[in-house]
């Protein structure tokens, strides 16, 4: 009897169960199963256009605009050096004196050797004239008017030997005071003074022109075409700026465009210049470089961190009236800074999620935190 009370028992609250779990409406159990019905807290921002500058941006290295090393074009003990290390200089700044006594004593010699030689050169020529006279008298033979307009003739090539013998005489001296070519900053001093130095042996020193100064750095094939044909409407704008840093960028032209693509790489060289006042820019340093294309206009413009990628591409999470959301797949074809260009997908005054996606699903019911209005400070644009 017991037995059989227990298994009546046990059969009511069978039944008990599976009543409560029929009752259940379909909407209750889809959604205990999806969540759709949980608003999901999120942050989003509005759809706007504004004008935005095509750019590309990649990383370079500067350049300066002109290297040389200095070297020593006449032998002899370095007697002084004019400048300090690290100091900016002028095209004509003396940098260094080479002993010059001997040099001197060189044009000295060569002075008094054209003194003595025109005076040799003038009583031959008065020679050679007064030998004429004689010949057309018959006093001389012939052959003794050709020996003295010969000897006449052969002091004076010497007496411009001399001359020249001068002039060379004269740029020895002057080499001995090395000057700066361009302006620039010096280096280090490779050579210091008392050294006994060879002609065109060991650089000196090193100067760097920095002002103007240049940045080269490379994109890719693809893009050749559309520099190209900006750069002969107009000049391109370069900006370049170190890493994390605060400052405003230095702007430069785009002045070169190699003349053969990199098979390696598949990228083609390129360079800009720049006045480099502020000297911000340094012989070495890597850059970040935004090369500015043009000036796209109505532009559809949202956050770049509403853009996600999926595997059939890149996609937002577009709100709707009713405060759902939808996957809406894009086309993006560029970032501008913080924000990415919108090609095909979105239109002006939509919103889209900025933060919060990971929890979304196609159809989830959101709660709107923090309102971002994108850009609203930009000038130019609206929603």
């Amino acid at each position: 009897m017991k037995k059989l009370i227990a298994g009546v028992t046990i059969l009511a609250l069978i039944a008990c169960g599976l009543f409560t779990a029929c009752s259940k409406t379909p909407q209750e159990t889809s959604g205990a199963k999806t969540g759709k019905e949980r608003a999901i807290p999120v942050m989003t921002a509005n759809v706007i256009t504004k004008e935005v500058p095509v750019e590309i941006k990649t990383f370079g290295n500067v350049q300066a605009h002109s290297s040389i090393q200095v070297k020593a074009e006449v032998g002899g003990n370095l007697a002084r050096v004019h400048f300090r290390k690290g100091q900016s200089i002028k095209a004509g700044d003396l940098l260094f004196s080479i002993d010059s006594r001997s040099y001197k004593a060189a044009l000295d010699q060569a002075n008094a050797n054209l003194a003595r030689d025109r005076a040799l050169e003038k009583n031959a020529l008065i020679n050679a004239e007064r030998s004429k006279e004689l010949l057309q008298q018959g006093f001389i033979s012939r052959s003794d008017d050709d020996t003295a307009q010969a000897n006449a003739a052969s002091l004076t090539a010497v007496v411009k030997a001399d001359e020249a013998a001068i002039v060379n005489a004269k740029l020895q001296v002057e080499h001995c005071s090395i000057r700066s070519p361009i302006n620039g900053k010096v280096g280090d001093i490779l050579v210091p003074e008392g050294t006994l130095i060879k002609a065109n042996d060991v650089p000196m020193v090193t100067i760097n022109q920095i002002r103007p100064i240049e940045v080269f750095f490379s994109i890719p094939q693809a893009e050749l075409p559309a520099v190209r044909k900006q750069m002969a409407v107009r000049k391109l704008k370069v900006m370049a700026s170190l890493p994390q840093d605060t400052r405003p960028p230095e702007a430069g032209d785009l002045f070169f465009i190699d003349n053969t693509i990199d098979k390696t790489t598949g990228t083609v060289q390129l360079a800009g210049t720049f006045s480099n006042d502020r000297e911000v820019l340094w012989p070495g340093q890597y850059v970040n470089v935004t090369l500015v294309l043009s000036i796209q206009k109505d532009a559809l413009v949202v956050p770049s961190v509403a853009v996600q990628t999926g595997r059939e591409g890149k996609f937002v999470f577009a709100v709707k009236p009713d405060n759902t959301v939808e996957v809406r797949p894009v086309i993006a074809r560029m970032a501008a800074g913080e924000e990415t260009v919108i090609e095909k997908g979105l239109q002006a005054g939509e919103r889209v999620v900025t933060d919060g996606q990971l929890g979304l699903v196609p159809g989830s019911r959101i709660e709107i935190k923090n309102d971002i209005k994108s850009n609203s400070k930009t000038p130019g644009g609206r929603s």
